[in-house]
């Protein structure tokens, strides 16, 4: 080749200034790099056995050996073992498990000087051994572990997949790499360079230089763990940097604010036995210095053995080829993921990852359905179901958005990440109280703002329509005594309410308590039954809509800072048209003990319903007793009977 190219270097910290250096072998076998002038050593080669018969030789593929005499097949030292910035192929890079010898590349310090430079191109062999490129101890870059077919990190690499047949074995913890050229007439060379990057080279005859196969990094993703933990980086679309899916920024502000390193964080915590496993496709596999493996495992036992571990967190096959063989187990926060070839199942409450169980049930369901009914009825069927399956949830919130727009409302839309931060990932010591439709937590916006969230239960297909009912209702209403909703949120299967936050809480918390309703005096209590006095009155005659709230009860009066009543959750509301004054239901909703006796026994209710609720909320402001728990002894009434029976 024109110009020559330097592949080793012996002396890289110790130059020779003169042309006086001379080169020796000793009968002892070890080369020698002297200075002619001085007389002095300025390199020497090692030597781990005696040599009788000693010989020197720079072999075909760039290796400078030493080899005794009578044994030309066993070296007793190699250049090939102290390597520089350049890979050859053949070279084995990695640890010897039997020398105890790591073999890694060193960048130069420049283009011109050969020392030894700050980036390490080296085999990790921690957990699953993987190809990295560190910066002292830091690592830059992942190449990723070897998939059967390549580095899994080195993506790129697939273009040329087929110009540069590969062989890799991975062995114990020594991964020895003989990179060949499709002819044996081509020269490529992998080289660490002095700024930080990794590439691949191949001489072009046409051109008479080295051309550029593979460059690491060749983007912002290429970067280690540039979008943090529990995320992946993807070219396209922006922003590159998107979280797992059950998975919120850790730091919504700075995630806005486009800087990702910090990562994401669980929605929902996991709790072992009811978890689920997502399928992730497309991913270049995490960070495996903390994984287990195990090579003779198929991808179900590893599925089995992941699920009875508490702390793992993911599993994958090992070699992709063949279908897939071997396993992969993670058990911390997953690493530097971003686009590539593999599938990587990640650990999930039940309640998000997909549930194939019930997809194989549900295919059954539709087969079965072919053998009952005759094939136009079935069409039918087929027809609607898919059309409900197919709205989804989105759609419907698109519309509720244009119809308030219409009517010149607006609820804003919170980001999901806002709210886990809040409320510090819906944290149990910030939960408020729990019903039948999920929880309520406090929590607090950047701007200072608090507010009560009401986070729907994912499991309930009664909450979504709570949920539906409360934005369309408490979106139109405006009232002193009505909570406020101050937002929503519908994303990652999340169904969230935003309200303002009542400092004291709900009614029921100080009347049912010894000693906290002590603080209620007889002003407060009346200043608090008039207070929904107004809500109701607003409610059933004042606003735009007639609303019949159904489930009025001291634990849904919540108290501000004054103590001023509000009314809260329209989850079971109705609505009734202007001439509209009753209305029946075959399923009757609400709390015991408020439910008036025309709409227990025939479900018919109007106004009539909440003011009964009313009035047994107002006995219990009164006596401080609950209607449904009171007792007196030889009667079985409760409170309503009894303040009837005692008139």
């Amino acid at each position: 080749m024109s110009p020559l190219t330097v592949v080793w270097v012996a002396n890289r910290e110790t130059a020779l200034n003169d042309t006086s250096g001379v080169l020796k072998l000793t009968d002892q076998g070890l080369v020698l790099l002297v200075n002619g002038t001085s007389n002095s050593t300025v390199w020497s080669s090692t030597l781990s056995s005696k040599a009788e018969n000693p010989v020197a030789q720079l072999v075909v593929s760039g290796n400078l050996v030493v080899k005794d005499g009578h044994n030309g097949e066993h070296f007793l030292w190699q250049s090939f073992d102290f390597l520089g910035d350049t890979l050859l192929p053949g070279t084995k890079i990695g640890w010897d498990p039997v020398t105890g010898l790591e073999r890694t590349m060193t960048s130069s310090k420049s283009a011109d000087d050969p020392g030894h430079g700050d980036f390490i191109f080296r085999i990790d062999p921690r957990g699953y051994p993987q190809a990295v490129l560190t910066n002292g101890t830091a690592i830059m870059v992942r190449v990723g572990p070897w998939n059967g077919l390549m580095f899994s990190g080195a993506t790129i690499y697939l273009r040329y997949s087929k110009l540069l047949p590969s062989d890799y074995d991975f062995i114990e913890k020594e991964l020895i790499c003989k990179l060949q050229p499709l002819h044996t007439y081509s020269f490529i060379r992998s080289v660490v360079t002095p700024w930080g990057g990794v590439q691949l080279l191949h001489w072009s005859r046409q051109t008479s230089s080295w051309e550029t196969l593979l460059s690491l990094p060749e983007g912002e993703c290429d970067k280690y763990s540039h979008c943090g933990a529990n995320s992946f980086c993807r070219v396209t679309p922006a922003p590159i940097c998107t979280c797992l899916e059950g998975f919120v920024p850790k730091y919504p502000r700075k995630w806005k604010d486009l800087y990702w390193s910090d990562g994401c964080v669980r929605i929902t915590p996991l709790s072992c036995s009811k978890d689920g496993f997502k399928k992730h496709s497309g991913l270049v596999l995490p960070d495996t210095s903390s994984s287990w493996h195990n090579k003779t495992m198929n991808l179900q036992e590893c599925e089995d053995l992941c699920r009875k571990n508490c702390s793992c967190t993911a599993y994958s096959n090992m070699d992709v080829r063949r279908g897939g063989s071997g396993c992969l187990l993670w058990f911390h926060d997953l690493i530097d993921m971003r686009q590539g070839g593999q599938d990587l199942y990640i650990r999930l409450p039940m309640s998000e990852p997909d549930d194939e169980s019930n997809k194989k049930k549900l295919v059954g369901m539709i087969a079965g359905s072919i053998l009952f009914f005759m094939s136009m009825m079935f069409g039918l069927v087929l027809c609607l179901w898919r059309k409900k399956l197919e709205e989804p949830e989105i759609f419907w919130w698109k519309q509720r958005a244009h119809k308030r727009e219409k009517d010149d409302m607006d609820l804003p839309m919170f980001d999901l990440s806002t709210i886990v931060y809040a409320t510090n990932y819906f944290s149990s010591d910030n939960k408020l109280g729990e019903g039948g439709f999920g929880s309520v937590y406090k929590g607090a916006l950047e701007n200072g703002t608090e507010i009560a969230v009401k986070r729907l239960s994912i499991d309930s297909e009664q909450g979504l329509d709570e949920f539906k009912n409360e934005v369309q209702l408490i979106a139109k209403l405006q009232h002193r005594n009505l909570v406020k909703l101050l937002g929503c949120c519908i994303q990652q299967k999340e169904k969230l309410l935003i309200y303002e936050l009542m400092p004291n809480r709900s009614l029921d918390t100080f009347i049912f308590d010894d000693s906290r309703r002590k603080l209620l005096d007889w002003a407060k209590r009346f200043q608090i039954i008039g207070g929904t006095a107004r809500g109701l009155v607003y409610l059933h005659q004042d606003s735009r809509l007639r609303v019949i709230h159904r489930d009025l009860k001291t634990s849904n009066i919540l108290l501000d800072k004054d103590m001023n009543a509000k009314i809260s959750d329209f989850g079971l509301a109705r609505t009734f048209a202007g001439d509209q004054t009753e209305a029946r239901t075959k399923r009757v909703m609400g709390t015991y003990g408020y439910i008036s006796p025309e709409y227990a026994v025939r479900g018919s209710f109007s106004t009539k319903s909440d003011v009964f609720a009313f009035g047994v909320i107002v006995l219990e402001i009164v006596s401080g007793r609950k209607n449904r728990e009171f007792c007196v002894p030889h009667q079985s009434l409760n409170l309503l009977g009894h303040v009837s029976d005692t008139k």
